[in-house]
């Protein structure tokens, strides 16, 4: 089995290029990759497209920010699309001033396009969101007298994911909620770098505790907290 490239977090942050649509794993900053968002938010990159459950929580009185909240502060994204912002006021800030195009997506469509994108769908068809906004420009249909609106697979340019653990073959194990997105947006993207915080020996890892297989895996990163405590 190939090993697979372990890169720095600003290595990985250059990976992501002006204009990339890109997938951040994490809810609530929950299982997001800390380090490698650091860096992209200390070079700067504009112009992104944010894939992610939410914008993360920054509260400007207290300081305390998370997840994606940094890129969002320095406005690095033109597009979010995400499930909520209410935990950010800057991305309803910019919403409301027409710096940042904000698409609001119900939940679970928004996991199940990611899905369909890592399995080769064109889309899918849900009741989601039927006679509201959310309908609004999208192709109904009729299935069994019961209307469903066509939702598009959602793919990207760059995965940038979080996992517990992960051996040099790039087979990842998360840790219990910090799942979340983070195994479909692994399927779904062209580029995926993973952020570890364990990286072991190929063979360490018991075949049953693998969420996502090493062929989805480009490169690794290792969290500098882990490595600090080496």
């Amino acid at each position: 089995m190939v090993e697979k490239p372990v890169i720095s977090a600003l290595e990985a942050a250059r990976k992501v290029q002006a204009g990339n649509v890109v997938h951040v794993g994490g809810f609530l900053g929950c299982g997001s990759p800390d380090a490698v968002i650091a860096e992209l938010a200390k070079l700067g990159t504009r112009d992104l497209t944010l894939v992610c459950n939410d914008s993360s929580i920054l509260d400007q009185k207290s300081g305390k920010r998370n997840g994606v909240a940094p890129l969002i502060e320095n406005r690095q994204f033109a597009k979010v699309i995400v499930s909520h912002i209410g935990t950010n006021a800057e991305t309803q800030r910019q919403m409301n001033a027409g710096e940042t195009e904000v698409v609001l997506v119900p939940q679970g469509t928004l996991a199940e396009r990611i899905r369909a994108a890592g399995a080769g769908l064109g889309g899918i068809l849900t009741g989601t969101g039927v006679g509201t906004e959310v309908e609004e420009g999208k192709q109904k249909l009729l299935v069994k007298d019961k209307v469903y609106l066509l939702e598009e697979a959602l793919g990207g340019d760059v995965a940038l994911i979080k996992a517990a653990k992960a051996d040099r073959a790039g087979n990842l194990r998360y840790s219990k909620t910090a799942r979340n997105f983070n195994p479909l947006m692994a399927t779904a993207c062209a580029l995926v770098i993973a952020e570890v915080e364990e990286l072991v020996d190929i063979g360490d890892l018991d075949p049953d505790d693998v969420h996502t297989p090493s062929i989805f895996v480009d490169f690794i990163v290792v969290s500098p907290r882990t490595e600090a405590r080496a």
